[in-house]
């Protein structure tokens, strides 16, 4: 567990669910101890309670406290800022919590919390100034990004806001078991409960509530801590990772009471999802006979963008010549990724409901030729590319099942299901829901390389044969996400983000390279390759966990001595990035900040000059060029067109708000057109055929 004396209730909020509680997270006054009181109220009540009372067996008084006491004010912003853990005697009971660093609050707020604390319910009174605590954070060296700040332990505000988006896995068709002494649960009551932790908790916890970026939530651990206890954590929300779902309004009351009795039971298990549930599922929609012989169009299908839609289940393909919507197509649930065959005639797109859909471009307009459901929940779909398989066979990742299927390329025809289920690397143990997160193509072998999250490992899949499929298993670090190619295309690049390392596999060795560490959360999409003009071929990561772009050294024939090496850390605007992107053509480096929390940064995009990088970055507001009123606005993804002299920027607001497509002159960094039209629904990832196709980022 963890906790501190002080202001931690915030770390039991998450940003949407403070955002969404007005009572809770009232606007904050001018001046004073009114200001004080409110910053209280909004990022501490949840924990110490209103009346600064705590709550029994999980967090420490404020009123009347001796802790107050026998600590200054400056001590205290020290722990709030930088966070406390081990064990803590508080009015002669004894706490073993720990405090999270809560360093995405302002210097004033801090101040601002302390001194009304200090002088509320009893305490002895004192104050701390805001350039106190300002000092303070300096002299500690704690970040005023606030990306960085850690309302839940070890999970950054930016990571928070990426892990906890709603599953895609329903509660419909699981198995009901009860544990004997366990408080009742009725069914419907069992299936209501269900449905609320695939949405809102399995993403952190596992489906399996083994425990993933969140913590174990299973019947040895719950029924321990008893209903009373468990319906406190759900409802004022939990040092270990829970966000406050009852006091936030997430959650009702008796929801909090059912959630409280439903985890004390075995965690239902979502039905297995095997090669005859995906053949019911396939739809040919257009035999490969009765399908164009030839483009029936004559658009630049090389320069034609996929672009997510992803509220509203829908991809949207853009003529990148004329900034035209040419249609508009129904896809699966929340698309995470598109990718295009060899050809660049087919677009592969699969939702986080694990559908995919297979997209002819050669027709008129581009239409769905075949689909499929391979699973309950998905990230990733890849095209064979090796000499010889081109378009012939696809391949899809599972986050549950955890598993991959190879399908036949022109039709979606499931051929193969392989399960990702084993060891983890490190500690060499079993682990039941390894997920499927990135799946590339190589360019050396007949084989396709996945990533396993969980476990920690990458497979070489051999595609040869795949009816004795042969798999080469590398052992990288825990928690694989994303990456992609060096210039080369040799090299594999991919993070580890838990683990703040990046993997590095040699493609036609067939082997581990590397392992480099690197910080904090790395999340790089692909990745970007450049030239640097002094350590030479370099691939750019940017972080989640704060505003650091990484620069590794790729060239080990023509610069050893850098090469896997971490050659430079970039200071970009704040943590929250996602994408980082360039293109051979060109002499920027484009850094989003999408998932930063102020807005200016995430509503912005920082951009380097490649052969001045130590003048730091140019800010350019993305989402104010759009022009598109209320909303959040974040900008998301930079994706370049075909010749490089154009980078396309979502600005992804909400579903019931306008959205947008920017684009930017590469040369001039001036924004050339604006893509506005009702039917551009929370646009985010783009995917332009040419650069998909030969991996060009």
């Amino acid at each position: 567990m963890k906790h501190l004396v002080l202001v931690s209730a915030a770390l039991v909020m998450s940003g949407a669910a403070v955002a969404e509680d007005a009572a809770v997270n009232e606007r904050l006054p001018k001046q004073g101890l009114d200001a004080g009181k409110a910053a209280y109220l909004a990022n501490c009540a949840a924990c110490h309670q209103p009346e600064g009372t705590g709550l029994a067996g999980a967090f420490p008084p404020l009123a009347g406290s001796d802790f107050l006491q026998k600590n200054t004010p400056e001590k205290i912003a020290e722990f709030v800022l930088k966070g406390f853990s081990g064990k803590l005697v508080v009015n002669g009971v004894e706490y073993n919590n720990v405090m999270p660093a809560m360093s995405h609050l302002s210097d004033d707020d801090i101040a601002g919390i302390i001194t009304y604390v200090f002088n509320s319910w009893g305490n002895p009174g004192g104050e701390i100034a805001g350039e106190k605590v300002a000092e303070l954070r300096t002299g500690l060296g704690v970040s005023t990004d606030p990306a960085q700040g850690e309302r839940h332990p070890a999970t950054k505000e930016a990571e928070m806001e990426y892990q906890a988006r709603p599953g895609a896995v329903t509660g419909t068709e699981t198995r009901i078991a009860m544990t004997p002494g366990a408080p009742a649960v009725t069914e419907e009551e069992f299936k209501q409960a269900t449905q609320i932790f695939f949405e809102r908790c399995a993403g952190c916890h596992g489906v399996l509530r083994k425990g993933a970026t969140g913590k174990p939530l299973t019947p040895d651990i719950t029924l321990a801590k008893g209903t009373d206890y468990l319906k406190a954590l759900i409802n004022f929300g939990s040092p270990a990772g829970m966000p406050n779902w009852g006091s936030s309004g997430q959650l009702t009351p008796e929801q909090v009471d059912i959630m409280a009795r439903f985890l004390q039971h075995p965690p239902p298990a979502p039905p297995e999802y095997g090669l005859p549930q995906m053949k019911e599922s396939w739809k040919v929609l257009v035999p490969v006979a009765e399908r164009p012989t030839k483009p029936m169009h004559e658009r630049n299908i090389e320069n034609i963008f996929a672009v997510t839609l992803r509220d509203s289940g829908e991809v949207a393909i853009i003529d990148g010549d004329t900034k035209e919507i040419v249609t508009i197509i129904k896809t699966g649930y929340a698309v995470h990724i598109s990718r295009l065959s060899h050809s660049s005639r087919y677009v592969y797109t699969i939702g986080r409901d694990a559908r995919i859909d297979l997209i002819d471009l050669w027709m008129n307009p581009p239409a769905r030729v075949a689909e499929i459901k391979v699973g309950l929940e998905a990230r990733s779909v890849e095209t064979s590319k090796f000499k010889g398989f081109e378009d012939k066979l696809a391949i899809a990742g599972t986050y549950w099942p955890p598993q991959y299927v190879i399908m036949d390329g022109p039709t979606l025809e499931p051929l193969k299901v392989v399960s990702t289920r084993g060891m983890t690397v490190d500690t060499q143990e079993y682990h039941p829901e390894p997920r499927v997160a990135a799946i590339v193509a190589s360019h050396e072998h007949p084989e396709f390389i996945v990533n396993v999250k969980e476990t920690g490992r990458v497979l070489l899949v051999n595609y040869e044969d795949i009816d004795n499929l042969k798999t080469t298993m590398l052992d990288a670090a825990r928690f694989l996400h994303d990456g992609g190619w060096d210039s080369t295309h040799r090299y594999f690049l991919t993070a580890a983000n838990q683990s703040d390392k990046i993997a590095v596999v040699d493609s036609k060795e067939q082997k581990m390279t590397a392992l480099i560490d690197v910080d904090k959360i790395p999340h790089p999409g692909r990745g970007a390759n450049f030239v640097h003009p002094t350590y030479g071929p370099v691939w750019a990561t940017s972080a989640l966990g704060n505003e650091k772009v990484t620069l590794i050294g790729t060239d080990p024939e023509g610069h050893p001595d850098q090469a896997w090496k971490v050659v430079e850390v970039l200071k970009g605007q704040g943590g929250g990035s996602l994408f980082v992107k360039t293109h051979p053509t060109s002499r920027h480096l484009y850094v989003d900040t999408t998932l930063n929390p102020d807005a200016k940064i995430s509503q912005s995009i920082a951009v380097f000059d490649i052969d001045n990088l130590q003048a730091g970055y140019k800010v350019l507001p993305i989402a104010e060029w759009a022009d598109l009123g209320e909303g959040p606005k974040r900008v998301v993804q930079p994706e370049y067109n075909k010749a490089g002299d154009e980078v396309w920027f979502s600005v992804w607001n909400g579903k019931d708000q306008s959205s947008a497509l920017v684009v930017l002159d590469d040369k001039t960094l001036e924004m050339k057109a604006v893509i506005k039209d009702p039917k551009l629904i929370t646009p985010t990832g783009k995917f332009n055929v040419y650069n998909t196709v030969h991996d060009i980022y």
